[in-house]
């Protein structure tokens, strides 16, 4: 690996940092890699938090992060919309992450797309069948991510996949999911490094969201044992690169000793 890696794309959430509290070394492991030549990005699923924010909170905990280097669930989303110039949407969602969307006509009554992300001031009985009478009538239906549940911050909280796909079985309508493991997301941060797909690892904590959709094209992968990770994670038929206790491994491994 440390002869052919240029670049890596690290998870944030369970691999920098988890539950508000940043892992020993996390902020001198990305200047080590910076050092060393390679290219680095931070790929999230939070919809929460746009790039300049989340690149801004990285920065306040100590990291070397610039607004360009970071790819959330929501500016993925905003990418992916962008594509296909939609008449109107209807963004379901709270916090920074709502200012990907600012480019896009919002419409309550008829819009041709509802876009959820953490919504979680409006995840009510009122704004659910909202939309779930809008799908019926013909919207279409964009998740920002898929994962089921989250707990980054502690307690276990229903995550964003668990809301679409509510309205998914109610409505009959397939929803089109952006965030990690979609191949869109990690593309579109392999875009950005202008580097080939065997020359970038994924780093992560999760082997449904990180590993294996990285590996699905063609990225090296490293599943740390922090975060999210169970060891019930491993029984699977695809296998990470390498399996590390600690993000501090990561230079190591790819710069060599």
């Amino acid at each position: 690996m440390s002869r052919m890696i240029r670049g890596v794309i690290f998870d944030i959430d369970g691999v920098l940092e988890y539950q508000g509290k940043v892992y020993p070394n996390a902020a001198d492991t990305i200047q080590r890699l910076r050092n060393g030549g390679l290219t680095v990005r931070f790929l999230t699923n939070s919809t929460l938090k746009s790039r300049a924010s989340c690149a801004r909170i990285l920065r306040e905990k100590g990291f070397i992060v610039f607004d360009h280097e970071v790819f959330t669930a929501s500016s993925l989303t905003a990418a992916y919309l962008r594509l296909l110039r939609p008449r109107s949407c209807w963004i379901m969602l709270d916090g920074d992450g709502c200012d990907e969307f600012q480019d896009f006509r919002q419409d309550y009554e008829n819009p041709e797309y509802i876009v959820m992300g953490d919504n979680r001031s409006c995840f009510d009985f009122y704004h659910l069948n909202k939309a779930l009478r809008l799908l019926l009538k013909g919207a279409r239906l964009i998740g920002m991510q898929s994962e089921l549940i989250d707990t980054s911050m502690g307690n276990a909280e229903l995550n964003v996949g668990s809301w679409v796909g509510m309205l998914e079985r109610a409505s009959g309508v397939r929803a089109i999911y952006i965030g990690k493991p979609n191949s869109f997301a990690f593309e579109l941060a392999l875009q950005s490094m202008a580097l080939e797909n065997k020359q970038v690892a994924m780093i992560g904590d999760r082997m449904t969201s990180d590993v294996m959709g990285a590996s699905k094209i063609g990225l090296q992968t490293m599943l740390v044992t922090t975060g999210e990770f169970h060891p019930s994670d491993i029984k699977s038929d695809i296998q990470p690169d390498f399996i590390i206790n600690s993000i501090q491994d990561v230079p190591d491994i790819i710069l060599g000793s």
